[in-house]
């Protein structure tokens, strides 16, 4: 049991961070950072490399926020915490109804680079991902 203990956790740490991993500042293209500047200006990210992408998280006007980019300077998405009482009445129905009550951990406004906004409402190791109106979408297990 030991030995398969012993060869499961160095794969768990590897598989854990490949999909997200802290860079220094240094090594984010000149594009990203860039435009990063550009949109959040005066903003202090720490970076993150996710799934080939550039994730800057970062705190401005007391939210968190993270914004995604590709190396091309292209901004795909950013996403701020919002509190959980700003969610519409509908989506905590729909989590009370669908997920037995569980409570809301966290929440989130999900803007793409079309301007599409998405709410998110994480719960027991969950995202759950409504459209504007409070429409469920899909949900991503974490």
């Amino acid at each position: 049991m030991k030995k398969i203990i012993a060869l499961i956790i160095p794969y768990a740490a590897v598989s854990l961070t490949a999909c997200s991993q802290k860079i220094d500042a240094a090594k984010v293209p000149s594009p990203v950072k860039e435009s990063f500047a550009r949109q959040f200006p005066g903003a202090a990210p720490k970076w993150e490399k996710e799934d080939g992408k550039y994730e800057a998280g970062f705190k401005q006007n007391g939210h968190e926020i993270s914004a995604l980019f590709e190396a091309n300077g292209t901004m795909t998405e950013s996403e701020m915490e919002i509190a959980t009482a700003e969610l519409p009445a509908v989506i905590k129905e729909y989590i009370k109804t669908h997920y037995n009550g569980a409570p809301i951990k966290e929440a989130a406004k999900i803007t793409s680079a079309t301007g599409k906004i998405e709410l998110e409402a994480a719960i027991k190791g969950k995202d759950i991902i409504f459209d504007i109106n409070g429409n469920f979408i899909r949900e991503i297990v974490n």
